[in-house]
């Protein structure tokens, strides 16, 4: 496998520390909101790469953390009248909702903040011990410059940095480049006990600390969006790097950007929406087809439009696996013939070139196009005079590769199926009795409840609209 190393700004072939082993960290919410479309993205993308990496074999620990210790939270927190805990309490829990409609599975880990102080205090006094921090009043500081690879991963020079840098007469930093570690107690915030008095972390080094306390020194894969290389990951490296002399992550992995009617998102522009809110008018494993119908490094136009198309896309793969899930229980047990044995090995083209394609810095777009070329040949083959085997083979690889590319899993209902089918049964019996009437109305009610009928050569054939 080739990944796209932002590092070193090429692809290179994935080799992980350990045989068979994958460490991954990937920047997870801050939950003060329900998640906006842009972190769908990342969401998706890394569980993606972390389903993918299974498939082929590794053993991976996926970390994602939950940021419950923040300024957007804490501001939530006295508007609606409670405390930071139950704001990040609810919008974890609404996480969750999203996630699971969007098809993401939980990751190995999913830390939080506020459990992880004692290690982020240890990062921060060690940053100190090493000369790389320095304590002001409570609040204490990276010292950009005493870190000589500052830079390293956005391409950014320190002295161009700090020439652009705007410069507040009361700073009390050293440098206007100096970020936050930890953070002096205000009246009304949550805080913590520390060697530099009472307070909380600042944003970068919690990730930093998660990741070691989890993972170890050195991970295989850091995940993120675009947005995140500067000044997030950066100060991460910063972090990590000064803290223990040792290389923070192998492969660094960035999603590019979307935008809204090609716009760049925004709240000034009234552009900005969560994935709450496309859930009122679509079920959101369209949009997990939407991101996954682009390379994840490719700037992303989202609309309506394009969200219509990745929705036919996706209703395309559903009937087709549910005709391949019909024809299973009603094509004829039989031994295949030698063309349909030939037809039956012929399968494992579609399954190499979907391999190849994710295997090519995960280009799902292409790995969709072997599972619609699939698609296309067993539509063309298989009928109820086709031998169980070829279907049973053409359905099993289907599912096999939908599930690594988290698309079209979800199974027929039993209970609606059944139903469905007694009316068909009951529709057809009326059509014999020329009760025509009955017929339509059988029709009509099946359409109200998005119940496509097809009256073909094999029979009456239905799929939701």
């Amino acid at each position: 496998m080739k990944l796209y190393n932002t590092m070193t700004q090429r692809k290179e072939e994935f080799v992980p520390i350990e045989p068979g082993k994958v460490r991954m960290y990937s920047c997870g919410p801050t939950v003060y909101n329900y998640f906006h479309i842009g972190n769908a993205r990342p969401f998706i993308v890394f569980d993606v790469l972390r389903r993918f990496l299974e498939y082929i074999g590794y053993d991976v620990t996926f970390v994602q953390n939950f940021t419950d210790v923040d300024d957007k939270i804490i501001n939530r927190s006295h508007e609606e009248g409670c405390t930071a805990k139950e704001i990040a309490d609810k919008y974890i829990a609404e996480y969750f909702k999203d996630a699971d409609a969007l098809g993401i599975r939980r990751a190995t880990v999913h830390p939080r903040v506020s459990d992880t102080m004692p290690e982020i205090i240890a990062m921060v006094k060690a940053l100190e011990d090493r000369g790389l921090a320095y304590n002001v009043g409570g609040n204490v500081y990276y010292a950009v410059d005493r870190f000589p690879d500052y830079g390293k991963l956005s391409g950014q020079n320190v002295a161009d940095l700090e020439a652009g840098a705007r410069i507040d007469v009361n700073d009390e930093k050293h440098s206007p480049l100096d970020f936050a570690l930890w953070k002096k107690a205000k009246p009304g915030e949550p805080y913590w006990d520390s060697p530099w008095g009472r307070g909380r972390p600042g944003w970068h080094i919690e990730c930093s600390a998660m990741s070691r306390k989890f993972l170890g020194e050195t991970i295989d894969i850091h995940g993120g969006g675009q947005d995140l290389i500067f000044p997030h990951h950066e100060n991460e490296i910063a972090q990590s790097e000064g803290s223990c002399g040792c290389e923070f992550a192998r492969y660094w992995v960035h999603n590019g950007y979307i935008n809204i009617n090609d716009e760049k998102m925004s709240k000034s522009k009234g552009n900005f929406f969560t994935v709450r809110d496309i859930a009122g008018k679509y079920d959101l494993e369209v949009v997990r087809m939407f991101m996954l119908m682009a390379h994840y490094r490719s700037p992303v136009n989202f609309s309506d439009e394009l969200l219509a198309s990745a929705q036919n896309a996706l209703e395309r793969f559903y009937n087709a696996k549910n005709q391949m899930i019909y024809l299973a229980d009603h094509a004829e047990d039989r031994k295949p013939s030698p063309d349909e044995a030939a037809w039956i090995q012929s399968l494992t083209q579609y399954k190499n070139g979907f391999i190849a394609a994710m295997n090519d810095d995960l280009n799902t777009a292409d790995a969709i196009a072997a599972m619609f070329e699939l698609v296309r040949a067993a539509n063309t083959a298989l009928s109820e005079s086709s031998p169980k085997s070829a279907v049973t083979a053409a359905l099993k690889l289907f599912r096999e590769l939908a599930g690594v590319i988290g698309l079209a899993e979800k199974e027929p209902d039993s209970h609606l199926e059944s139903e469905v089918e007694a009316l068909i049964a009951e529709r057809q019996a009326a059509r014999r009795a020329r009760d025509f009437a009955r017929a339509d109305a059988i029709r009509d009610e099946l359409a109200a409840r998005g119940i496509v009928l097809e009256d073909t050569r094999e029979g009456v054939k239905w799929h939701k609209a």
